[in-house]
């Protein structure tokens, strides 16, 4: 596919859809709109390299993204916005180098590989391939007038009643051969109510020259464009029913399919359950027989066999191995691992945290920069004391150890295998195998003390 280039357009300023945000930055479900137009191109087996982005209005903020995701893509820009064809002419130096050319909108997530594939055959085909749709209500979109042996649009304003029932439409991608563009594209004038350079007058202009033209047509529901926040909910909220409904015939159980949102790129395995109101975004995997609870949110989490999240759990960038259990309400984050048959209990936060094989954080702590062995239980209400005030430090805690509640671990500090803590200590050096570390004032009674304070109270009071 060396000789084919596909050229992005992502230079309008989407004023409709009222957002200081680039038209194609706008999400659906978690990724950019223009995230989804590239991986379908690139995942029909066009080299990166042959793809060009054309940015203009917010176009920093499209090439940041870009360079970060899809670093191989050709970034081109059209610095001013004086219509479609004045961008495809601002992109020409990059794309007179192929033999054949696809430009698509940059609007258009809910395109399949598929089509795409069907798209690209038409190059060898015609001169200027049109794509085009029957939309139910065709509006003001351009009409496709088929001849017999070319294909030209009219746009509404100048369609005659007749020609304005017809519901094949103009969708705004094309495929051209590269030499027949090349001769026309200088010819494009801007001779209209809006002194603007329109590419379908490219197509005119073939045609009066002779060149063979045609029309394909896609799937209506592949062709929505995303113009104002409410067609944004709609792409959204199609994409996401497409995703449920993909994992039900895998086998996943979910169980209101009106209230959970997946990500494209989350991988479930059979028999995974998922409860209401979940939300599963990012790179995250489940493994088999995993229930996911109500509420909870998971990005980039990674799941082994017969995990448990009870209910309100959010886990980002961790992985929960086989058997663990965790939530409700706990908060898991940054590389944290717990390791199988470990839980997370009611009110807790891992971050950048091991959790050995077996063992328990089962209620309102704190385990941040901490490494546990197995079989460690941490009483309730203990933390690690790890940053002081220009550093992260770390916690080492063995295995088999008996953590009293209300600890708070001073970092650096390490806990020996089979050691334990008093409940309400402060640990600040580390505490030798099968010791026990006691870090508290010693308890003194002030004697008669109620009695002397209620008397003072009263006599305040007179």
């Amino acid at each position: 596919m060396n000789s084919l280039c596909v050229l992005i357009m992502a230079a309008g300023k989407g004023t409709r859809m009222k957002s200081a945000i680039p038209k194609v930055l706008h999400p659906v479900l978690d990724n950019p709109i223009i995230d989804y137009v590239i991986r379908n191109v690139l995942s029909v087996g066009i080299p990166p390299e042959n793809v060009g982005v054309l940015v203009g209005s917010g176009g920093e903020r499209v090439e940041e993204y870009l360079q970060k995701k899809f670093p191989e893509v050709k970034i081109l820009w059209q610095h001013e916005q004086l219509g479609t064809g004045h961008a495809v002419k601002s992109a020409l130096e990059w794309w007179q180098n192929y033999e054949n050319m696809i430009v698509l909108n940059g609007d258009l997530p809910l395109m399949k590989p598929e089509s795409l594939k069907e798209l690209i055959s038409c190059c060898e085909k015609n001169d200027c391939t049109v794509i085009t749709f029957n939309a139910e209500n065709p509006g003001a979109y351009g009409r496709i007038l088929r001849g017999e042996n070319s294909v030209s649009i009219i746009e509404f304003k100048d369609a005659s009643e007749s020609q304005r029932e017809i519901h094949e439409v103009n969708a705004g991608c094309y495929a051209f051969r590269v030499k027949a563009l090349h001769e026309v594209i200088g010819l494009i004038t801007n001779d209209n109510a809006q002194k603007e350079y329109y590419l379908p007058d490219a197509l005119k202009l073939m045609n009066e020259r002779g060149m063979s033209t045609g029309a394909f047509v896609m799937p209506e529901e592949q062709m929505q464009g995303v113009n104002t926040q409410s067609e944004l909910a709609n792409v959204s909220r199609v994409m996401r029913e497409e995703i449920i409904a993909r994992w039900l015939n895998e086998g996943v159980r979910i169980v209101d399919t009106g209230s959970v949102y997946i990500g494209v790129d989350v991988v479930l395995s059979p028999d995974v359950v998922i409860m209401p109101n979940v939300q599963l975004w990012g790179k995250t995997t489940v493994g088999t027989g995993s229930i996911i609870g109500s509420g909870s949110i998971l990005r980039n989490a990674t799941l082994g066999r017969n995990v448990n999240i009870i209910a309100y759990a959010v886990i980002e960038n961790s992985t929960l191995n086989d058997n663990v259990k965790a939530g409700p309400f706990c908060y898991i984050r940054d590389n944290t691992v717990l390791e199988e048959n470990s839980f997370a209990g009611k009110f807790v936060e891992l971050k950048n945290s091991r959790i050995g094989r077996g063992s328990k954080v089962p209620h309102l702590s704190y385990m941040g920069d901490a490494t546990l062995g197995h079989d460690v239980n941490i009483g309730a209400g203990s933390i690690t004391c790890n940053y002081d005030g220009e550093n992260k430090n770390k916690t080492h805690i063995g295995n088999n150890c008996f953590v009293g509640s209300n600890t708070m671990f001073v970092a650096p500090v390490e806990l020996s295998d089979g050691a334990a803590t008093a409940a309400g200590s402060v640990i600040t050096q580390r505490v030798p195998e099968n010791s026990l570390g006691v870090g508290r004032a010693r308890q003194k009674n002030i004697a008669d003390w109620s009695l002397r304070n209620h008397h003072q109270q009263h006599k305040g009071e007179n």
